[in-house]
This record gives structure tokens, sequence and C-alpha cells, in this order.
């Protein structure tokens, strides 16, 4: 996985949780759902980078 988009997954991750956890505490559900989508734009970004990967080898 290419360091830049590796970091780039991680990043947006871990905002997507901070997203979560601050919707959360204060009730605010756009929030939240905010950092769910966050999150999970990150992972799909992972997965996608691990992919190419895997084809490389």
């Amino acid at each position: 996985m290419a360091a830049d988009e590796k970091t780039q997954a991680k990043t947006e991750q871990a905002k997507g949780k901070i997203k979560e956890v601050a919707g959360r505490a204060v009730g605010n559900e756009r929030l939240t759902a905010e950092g769910r989508a966050e999150q999970t734009k990150g992972d799909a970004r992972q997965a996608k980078e691990k992919a190419k990967d895997a084809l490389h080898d």
C-alpha cells in the first residue's frame, strides 16, 4: 500500500471516530453519522490499497 494512501486512510478513520464519539457525547445524530461515514470511507480506501498490493505481489 502506498504510504500516503495508507496514512490518508488511517487519518480518515481516526477523524471519523472522533466525530462519531463527539456526536454521541453531545447528542448530535448528524455528527455521529458523518463520523461513521468518514470511518467507512477510510476503511474502503484501506481495502482498495490492500487489494492493489495483493495484485502486485
